[in-house]
């Protein structure tokens, strides 16, 4: 099934959903513990209906849901078709339904309150430096390359936060070549940014706000506010 791009997420309309890094992302805010377990029942049932499931996890006071397809397509520049994890039309399909779930039980979705870990390395070395890295945080060689044409590590069972590389010249290595990538929902940029400097945060790239702010912290270590805006458009 083909991938979606923005504009057709952004089309779906989806008001409790948020598109953040690969998947789509909703919090749903819960009484108590035995009405989070109920409503996943009633999801992963709409799921086996679809064929199609999304991750979960139960926390105090909320759940949590993921959705993304790990057999998506995606075609590059030259044709040349790649099966990647990112947003397919039975997501949408999913998501639409777990909203109307999430009514019939009486929960409340929190789409503001959506965020998602990457890290980031910098080196112009990835395809020799990613076997360490897939053992370190997967153990699991299959790990790199996984669900993505490029050497990103990314867990299956979702464990650990993916790691992708970025370029980097290594005759002039960057001060800081890990980074934190922050993937929060779009109505959430500002606030988190001013909590950032209010703590003491600095702003040292804004050229591509909303969608990418880079802030560094007192002692030169990046984080990186990631916004799918394409995705919220019609939002």
């Amino acid at each position: 099934m083909d991938m979606l791009r923005g504009e057709q997420i952004a089309a779906a309309r989806l008001a409790d959903w948020r598109k953040l890094a690969q998947g789509l992302h909703a919090r749903y805010l819960i009484d108590d513990f035995g009405i989070g377990a109920r409503f996943v029942v009633a999801v992963g049932e709409a799921g086996d209906a679809l064929g199609h499931h999304p991750r979960a996890s139960i926390g105090d006071g909320f759940v949590d849901l993921r959705l993304i397809s790990d057999d998506a397509v995606y075609r590059d520049d030259e044709g040349a078709e790649h099966v990647v994890e990112w947003v397919t039309q039975q997501d949408i399909d999913l998501a639409r339904r777990i909203t109307e779930i999430a009514a019939d039980h009486g929960v409340t979705a929190d789409p503001a309150s959506v965020s998602h870990i990457e890290l980031g390395l910098d080196t112009s070395r990835s395809a020799t430096i990613a076997p360490v890295w897939a053992a370190l945080l997967t153990g699991d060689a299959e790990s790199q390359g996984r669900g993505s044409p490029s050497n990103e590590i990314r867990d299956a069972t979702g464990r650990v936060p993916n790691l992708w590389f970025g370029d980097s010249d290594d005759q002039e290595p960057p001060p800081r070549r890990l980074h934190v990538e922050i993937y929060v929902a779009p109505e959430a940029v500002e606030p988190r940014i001013a909590a950032a400097l209010a703590a003491g945060g600095t702003v040292v790239d804004d050229r591509e706000a909303p969608s990418l702010m880079v802030v560094a912290d007192q002692d030169g270590n990046i984080g990186v506010m990631c916004v799918d805006m394409s995705a919220a458009k019609q939002a």
